[in-house]
């Protein structure tokens, strides 16, 4: 406890980080004492300050004359340890040298203690509770500048030692070092030296009073500046002083801090309070427990000295107890044994009776009269065979035993004779409910109501033998009745899922013959259900919950069924179908009988039904891939191999391959299964997956035909032979196309495209109509037209490379003039329209003339590039080529529609040349050119540069100025002209 002049606050105290209640309430008393000093000095110094050379001089007049006797003899007698410490001789702060304070400075101490004698009980009992506020570790911090001191020199005065006490002070957080060793403060600040009194002398340091003023007087600054009231952890922290008070006009502040600190006292007071009120209430309630709980014991303990003392006195007040007690364990012993004789000799009678009785209730299973009766007469012979062996086995000679088994061997033949009857019984509960056979099923009931009570008492005394075997074997009631689990109730459950596995057996074979019949094939199932839950509830006893047994044993079966199925990866996908929509059947089902989805665990599919969704449309689209694949590996197969069997021939006489119609019949059928699922989102995928596959097939024969063709580029004599089934492949896949987009309104026969749409468009939604059928479509038709123009054009090509192989590389050359090579041409293209214009489709047959002039007339103009091609002016080229074309129009005039609607216009391309080799050097070439260029845009410059070559006259300027020409034409583009196929 702190003395009045606050000696053990100022003395050196313990380590920073680890402060007693004590030293925290005489840090606040001290920091209170220190304001209200200031507070009564403030006047004083503002009237009267004497300034003379920086010094503020206060006489001993001016200080208060309070007696010094108590304070100073208190003192010394108090601390004379700490008078004579090394601390003490050289107090904190203080500089080599330097005398300590005057005397005159004690009262003033002494006067300060006294003013602030009212709140130091209620800053001590504050503080004691700051010794749980959490402390915050102490660093030291770095070295600043001397603090500015308020006077240029100390004074004894009280104004002054008050002003230095409070500009001094520690700042931390209360929890925090406040008496610092003499090290850390000479360190950090320089002390403050206090000047003698002139009017008084000067005492020898040795007093402890004076060593505690002058340690007031220069403890230094060391500690942060804290600008919040309290930390983040809670810890109160305080200002700075020296920051608040650096002027003589700050100590008007005075007032207000004091009123400030005062409140924040009062505030952690409240917490404080609080906390305390909390923590009695927790402490109260736990005693109030540990009351009670000794209680209780005490109870219990008193209870077992009652025992122990009744028994200790019953067996003093009877004096033969023990010769009672053996007598009576003879008796009991002797009664056992009379007991077991007469069981012995009438066992194989009671054998005998039950046999009687189960063989009556052969006679009538549907009701078996002797049900219970056999029962009774079971349980009673089992009971007694397990007590029997059980004895004989506890015995020392066991050499009975087997006499014992040899005994009872009648008896386990009868057991399963019973148990069969029970059995059938079980298997056939729902029938019997139907029949309304009641007394058969509460016998039923009885039996195994029987049996499940005696099991549970077998098997609470196996617990009880198992943890107290001692205890145990000391009761008679632990050690008599029946030994075994028998586990009729298991029994009775396991024949109820037997029933039903019998049932699912059937539903099964059912369902794999046809999907359709799910439903119908499982009610069997509802009905067992509405059975058990109108007319075998009040049957059985409440606590089985029989209901809802039934609900669970028979939904785990579904599930399991269910499931099998959807494991199967073999699972045809009409069945995955019904499955799927199953599920919601099911539960429609099962919430009329009384249960939701959520009583009904595990969910039927296992939730599964978006992951089943997506496997069935995967498995129509695998299946549908796969059906495509191979029907392309058997075309392919038999392209390659020029089967010409695989060709079919429509009713109308044209060339079909044999699996168009397969392939779009089989289309059909798995629009109609996803459409069966009544879900747009699977028919739509399904629809997207028939749209790749089919792109994906006339990509693939493009391919293949070019393959194919590309070989005749160089024909052998194995490949001319197989040159004909080649073409009619071609014909035959020509024919293909067209029939997938041909819609003859006429006869009101639509293309397989368009009844592939009339099948799909109903099971999709509108949107996907618009933004993804529609456009697949376009292109799908877009596609049979281009891969039908492309295998009449290979069929062309094969023509010009094979036919005509000798007969093309004589054009403008010397043989020219003496053969009639066109009319050679035209008579090969008369045969072949002759032998396919039947079997070919007659949208394609103008498209193949049109074709076959286009293709003679490139190569015809391309010709100007062979070997040995020249144009004389003295050869009759004109005439040739004149006679040439006649010999064209000739045989395409057999088709007037084409010939009149492009070949005639096309084949003015021959004048154009004819033109360009008659026209004159320079200019007329030019003028020639500039007509042809501007008529046809894609004339090729390297076209008209072999034909200016092939003149007898060529000069390299005429080349040139050709091609100063095309520098200087701006042609606009269009669309691709025949010229663009000359090279």
């Amino acid at each position: 406890m702190p003395n009045e002049e606050g000696g053990t606050f100022l003395r050196p105290g313990p380590p920073a980080t680890i402060l007693s209640v004590a030293q925290r309430a005489a840090a606040i008393e001290q920091h209170l004492k220190g304001i209200d000093e200031a507070a009564t000095s403030v006047s004083r110094a503002k009237q009267s300050p004497l300034r003379s050379h920086g010094k503020v001089q206060t006489t001993v007049g001016d200080q208060d004359t309070a007696p010094k006797k108590p304070a100073r003899t208190t003192t010394r007698k108090k601390f004379p340890a700490h008078t004579s410490s090394p601390e003490a001789s050289n107090p904190i702060g203080t500089t080599a040298g330097v005398p300590p304070s005057t005397a005159s400075t004690e009262p003033h101490l002494t006067s300060s203690n006294s003013k602030l004698s009212d709140t130091s009980f209620l800053a001590k009992s504050a503080l004691y509770c700051f010794a749980s506020v959490k402390r915050i570790p102490e660093t030291d911090p770095p070295a600043p500048a001397s603090p500015p001191s308020l006077t240029p020199h100390s004074t004894n005065s009280a104004f002054a030692l008050a002003l230095r006490t409070f500009s001094n002070a520690s700042t931390k957080p209360f929890n925090n070092h406040i008496g610092h060793s003499e090290t850390a403060s000479q360190k950090q600040f320089p002390s403050v030296s206090v000047a003698k009194s002139s009017s008084a002398p000067s005492p020898k340091c040795t007093s402890g009073a004076a060593t505690s003023a002058i340690s007031t007087l220069e403890i230094n600054t060391q500690e942060d500046t804290m600008a919040q009231e309290s930390n983040a952890d809670g810890s109160v922290v305080m200002p700075r002083l020296e920051d608040l008070l650096r002027h003589p006009d700050d100590l008007e502040k005075i007032t207000a801090l004091k009123a400030e600190y005062t409140r924040k006292k009062a505030a952690v007071d409240a917490q404080l309070r609080e906390g305390l009120r909390d923590q009695l209430e927790t402490v109260q309630r736990c005693i109030g427990h540990l009351s009670e709980g000794q209680r209780h014991v005490s109870k219990t303990r008193d209870e077992l000295q009652g025992i122990d003392k009744l028994c200790a006195e019953s067996q003093t007040t009877v004096g033969d107890f023990s010769q009672i007690d053996k007598l009576a364990r003879i008796q009991r012993n002797f009664e056992a044994t009379i007991m077991m004789k007469k069981g012995l000799e009438s066992f194989d009678n009671d054998i005998t009776e039950i046999e009687r009785l189960l063989a009556e209730d052969d006679q009538d299973l549907e009701n078996q009269p002797n049900l219970l009766s056999a029962h009774m007469a079971i349980t009673r012979l089992r009971d007694f065979r397990d007590e029997a062996m059980d004895q004989i086995r506890k015995a020392q000679d066991k050499s009975n035993e087997s006499t014992l088994l040899e005994w009872f061997q009648r008896l386990d033949p009868v057991i399963d004779w019973f148990d069969e009857h029970l059995g059938m019984t079980c298997m056939n509960l729902i029938p019997l409910v139907q029949s309304d056979n009641r007394s058969m099923v509460v016998r039923l009931a009885v039996v195994v109501m029987n049996e499940e009570k005696n099991d549970a008492k077998v098997q609470a005394l196996q617990e009880a033998q198992k943890d107290h075997k001692d205890l145990a074997s000391r009761f008679k009631s632990m050690n008599i009745g029946p030994k075994t689990v028998r586990g009729y109730k298991d029994k009775f459950l396991k024949s109820i899922e037997f029933y039903a596995q019998n049932q699912l057996e059937t539903s099964k074979e059912t369902f794999l013959d046809d999907p359709d019949k799910l439903e119908k094939c499982f009610k069997w199932f509802f009905n067992d259900l509405f059975t058990v839950k109108e007319g075998m509830q009040p049957l059985m006893p409440k606590k089985w919950k029989i209901y809802k047994t039934y609900a669970d044993i028979y939904h785990k079966m579904m599930h399991d069924w269910l499931i099998n199925f959807v494991d199967d990866p073999e699972l045809p996908a009409s069945n995955m179908l019904s499955i799927i929509h199953w599920s919601e059947k099911y539960y429609t089902k099962m919430a009329k009988l009384g249960w939701k989805q959520s009583d009904l665990v595990p969910d039927v599919l296992d939730g599964r039904e978006g992951e089943l969704v997506r496997d069935w449309r995967n498995l129509i689209i695998n299946a549908l891939d796969e059906w495509i694949e191979r029907m392309f590996n058997a075309d392919k197969k038999n392209f390659l191999e020029r089967d010409t069997d695989a060709i079919d021939t429509s009713p109308d006489g044209y060339f079909r391959t044999h699996t168009l119609g397969d392939m779009w019949r089989m289309i059909h059928e798995q629009i109609i299964a996803a459409g069966a699922s009544q879900r747009t989102d699977v028919t739509e995928g399904v629809i997207d997956a028939m749209f790749r596959a089919l792109k994906t097939r006339q990509s693939t024969w493009q391919t293949l035909i070019d393959d194919e063709c590309a070989k005749y580029k160089t024909p052998t004599v194995e490949q001319s032979e197989g040159l004909q089934q080649l073409q009619d492949w071609l014909i035959a896949l020509a024919n293909d196309q067209i029939a997938c987009i041909d819609d003859n309104d006429a006869s009101g026969q639509m293309g397989y495209l368009t009844r592939f749409r009339r099948d799909f468009e109903p099971l999709v939604t509108p949107k996907y109509m618009a933004t993804r059928a529609n456009v697949e479509l376009d292109a799908l038709r877009d596609g049979y037209v281009d891969l039908s123009t492309h295998c009449i054009s290979a069929f062309i090509d094969l023509i010009f490379s094979v036919d005509f192989r000798t007969t093309l590389p004589e054009f403008f050359t010397q043989k020219w003039y003496g053969e009639f090579a066109m009319k050679r041409v035209t008579s090969t293209f008369d045969d072949y329209i002759t032998d396919y214009s039947a079997v070919l489709h007659p949208s394609l047959a103008d498209i193949l003339v049109e074709e076959l002039s286009d293709e003679l007339l490139v190569r015809y103009l391309s010709a100007i590039r062979n070997r040995g091609a020249k144009f004389r002016r003295q050869d009759p080229f004109t005439d040739k080529f004149k006679d040439d074309v006649l010999t064209a129009f000739a045989f395409f005039q057999k088709f007037p529609e084409a010939f009149a609607a492009t070949i005639k216009d096309r084949w003015r391309l021959v004048d154009f040349l004819v033109r360009l080799l008659e026209a004159e050097k320079g200019a007329g070439v030019v003028a020639v050119y500039e007509t042809f260029k501007m008529e046809y845009w894609d004339l090729q410059l390297s076209w008209v540069e072999a034909v200016l070559r092939s003149r007898d006259d060529f000069e390299r300027s005429m080349v040139s100025a050709v091609k100063a020409k095309a520098a200087e034409l701006s042609v606009e583009r269009g669309t691709e002209t025949i010229m663009g196929k000359v090279r």
